[in-house]
């Protein structure tokens, strides 16, 4: 019986490659998307290639959290059980702006959202077959620090402050998310991945406005999207990882190599700092997972 995986922002970059190897591998690959027409070329291009795969296309918008609850409901009509849930999906150092809901971008974009996703497929991943969560956070994490008192930007915003944030608050949002599911005797593992350097559609490369020495730096830096992902697809299918490993390249700077087992710096998981956030999460997004070792 086929796997069945879920990804986020799968229409393109890290999300695309990804999608590929499920693919080859026969899983049942459902693309998370908030560009319907999008996804529907990349649902294509993958079938040009691949014509025996089994994809399907849904509406996801992660900055919208009444479409994070459709896409469940929806979701859970056709699937019983759910395999390999994949938070890929996000945004990067825009300009200033809110969710639906009204929360800076990046923060309810990035982790809210998939907070939210995460806790209402948890029924359907603990039905499924060696079940994971992988989380994407990125090398940005290390100038992140999570700002209770000014979350929603109003206090000031910078957008490379606050999209570290972002990517700090997936790592201890996958880290404190694999330790509850241990202690109340859950199947389901979480871990985290992050690409190091990857040319993706975040950085805009092909925009006129992007900076000519962004562009430069990235070619001289970056690896290819389909190297990238290597983490994901190590955190997502290594049979030898117990859950809470934070995956990531092995090259200088943890930019771009070969896929390995990272440890983050040091006093990174602050058991206050992920429980806080923990909390805090359940409030802004009214989700709670109670977890229970009876289930």
């Amino acid at each position: 019986m086929s796997k069945t995986v879920v990804i986020t922002g799968a229409n393109s970059g890290l999300g695309l490659e990804t999608c590929k190897y499920f693919v080859t591998e026969g899983y049942r690959v459902v693309m998370a998307i908030r560009n319907m027409e999008k996804g529907k070329k990349a649902k294509e291009e993958l079938l040009t290639f691949y014509p025996k795969a089994e994809i399907d296309l849904f509406y996801l918008n992660l900055a919208d959290l009444s479409t994070v609850h459709d896409f469940v409901r929806s979701f859970s009509e056709k699937y019983k059980t759910l395999d390999l849930l994949i938070n890929n999906a996000g945004v990067m150092i825009p300009p200033y702006s809110k969710t639906e809901e009204g929360f800076e971008l990046q923060f309810g974009c990035n982790h809210l959202g998939h907070f939210t996703l995460t806790t209402l497929l948890l029924p359907l991943l603990e039905k499924g077959a060696n079940p994971r969560v992988i989380t994407l956070s990125s090398i940005a994490y290390r100038n992140g620090k999570i700002d209770f008192d000014n979350l929603d930007g109003k206090k000031g915003y910078k957008a490379m402050k606050f999209y570290c944030q972002s990517k700090l608050a997936n790592l201890l949002f996958a880290k404190e998310l694999d330790y509850r599911l241990k202690e109340a005797n859950y199947k389901t593992k979480s871990l985290a991945a992050h690409p190091g350097i990857s040319s993706t559609n975040l950085f805009n490369l092909g925009n006129e406005k992007t900076p000519w020495f962004i562009k430069l730096i990235m070619k001289l830096i970056a690896q290819p999207a389909s190297k990238g992902a290597l983490p994901i697809i190590m955190a997502a299918t290594d049979e030898t990882l117990k859950g809470g490993e934070f995956i990531g390249p092995d090259g200088l700077g943890n930019r771009k190599g070969n896929p390995t087992i990272q440890t983050p710096q040091k006093d990174v998981y602050n058991k206050n700092t992920m429980k806080q956030l923990w909390d805090v999460s359940e409030q802004l997004t009214g989700v709670t997972f109670n977890l229970n070792s009876s289930k």
